[in-house]
């Protein structure tokens, strides 16, 4: 049986383990190390804490089947933080003079990367993800950033499509595949030059470990990468690498669970009068869904909807027993919150963002659906 012909979740439940020895455990403990025996000259791969770790080894070859399943040459990095990843990326290939498209409606932590990129002497551009609305600013940019879907609007853009017109422009594309993990698309089959994601959310999925990855078809990008990691030290801790690892096992269990829930609890919305801007990529009304259907195979665990103003979005909040108000996605307990309250993303204040968890899809309708009627309301 070849790689490609296994499914998403016997991969995920296999992926990077290492080749049985006797005695020796399926998954190999953290290996907790600042440095390594290392007489003579230093030809191993294992020289300094900083630069590789065994741990990191198996994560990385873990994330890499699943970013690019039964591809060779396809390279993985791990990160503290999604954070450290992105930086990665943007400041391992832009120099001074240069130009980057980024999305006015990403992550909320981008502004911040703008101001460092604008310091630098690098151009920063930006528009919407919806309708592809980049291409039009990309003439003469070194790097086109996606987000898709986008957080938290869930917007998709055509990944196919983009690929295509920044590569006859010569530049590089990079998609920050957070919400949809690789079991919801893979944007390295889809052309671009870089995957990344904040392993922070769904790829780990329980609420407990900062960690990000890039991944690269690209050896040359790949080793500017790896050097910037070196030279800023971005780098995750041995149990981090290893809680990671052994979260995969259940990725595609915890996705499909989500994945299937937040369609039904979107459905369920769609006939609430009191929720408008209800958006999933899943829905077929929805304007992303076209697209969406083309280059994703699972449209991720977060729904996004208003309500009428910031108290009554408060109160809805508050109101929810088995949900817990908290920022971040794609972990195995749901959570929710009113985006407005961090001021950086521009949505209406009573605009709301949901994760669906691992609860028991009829149990998590019922709640949500009490919550609303206990916030007030028209049904």
């Amino acid at each position: 049986m070849s790689d490609m012909d296994i499914g998403d979740g016997t991969r995920a439940v296999r992926a990077g383990l290492p080749e049985p020895v006797k005695y020796e455990p399926t998954l190999p403990g953290p290996v907790f190390a600042a440095h390594f025996h290392l007489p003579g000259e230093p030809t191993g791969p294992y020289t300094y804490g900083r630069d590789e770790n065994p741990t990191w080894t198996h994560l990385e070859r873990a994330i890499g089947e699943l970013e690019a399943p039964g591809e060779q040459g396809v390279e993985t990095l791990v990160f503290a933080s999604g954070m450290a990843a992105i930086s990665a990326v943007l400041f391992s290939q832009l120099k001074a003079g240069d130009a980057v498209v980024l999305p006015t409606d990403g992550y909320q932590a981008l502004p911040l990367l703008h101001e460092q990129l604008r310091a630098y002497g690098i151009e920063v551009r930006t528009a919407p993800t919806g309708g592809d609305g980049q291409l039009a600013v990309l003439a003469g940019a070194k790097l086109l950033w996606i987000e898709t879907p986008s957080n938290p609007g869930l917007d998709v853009c055509d990944i196919r499509r983009m690929v295509a017109e920044t590569r006859a422009a010569g530049a590089l594309v990079a998609v920050d595949n957070t919400l949809a993990t690789p079991l919801g698309q893979r944007p390295l089959e889809l052309g671009a030059d870089f995957s990344v994601a904040s392993d922070t959310k769904g790829m780990t999925g329980h609420g407990d470990v900062l960690l990000g990855h890039v991944s690269c078809r690209d050896p040359e990008r790949a080793a500017e990468v790896r050097r910037w990691r070196k030279v800023v030290g971005a780098i995750p801790g041995p149990m981090e690498a290893w809680l990671a690892h052994r979260s995969l096992a259940t990725l595609q269990l915890r996705i499909d669970r989500q994945c299937s829930t937040a369609l039904a609890l979107a459905r369920t919305l769609a006939a609430r009068a009191d929720v408008t801007g209800l958006r999933y990529p899943g829905l077929p009304d929805d304007p992303s869904h076209a697209v969406a259907v083309r280059q994703m195979r699972r449209f991720g665990p977060v729904v996004s909807f208003e309500l009428a103003g910031r108290e009554r979005a408060e109160r809805f909040l508050d109101a929810l027993r088995l949900v817990d108000d908290a920022t971040s996605f794609g972990g195995v307990r749901s959570t929710a919150e009113r985006r407005g309250r961090w001021g950086g993303d521009a949505v209406a204040e009573g605009f709301i963002r949901f994760s669906v968890g691992a609860e028991d899809p009829e149990d998590l309708i019922s709640d949500v659906l009490r919550a609303l009627d206990e916030a007030g309301g028209v049904v």
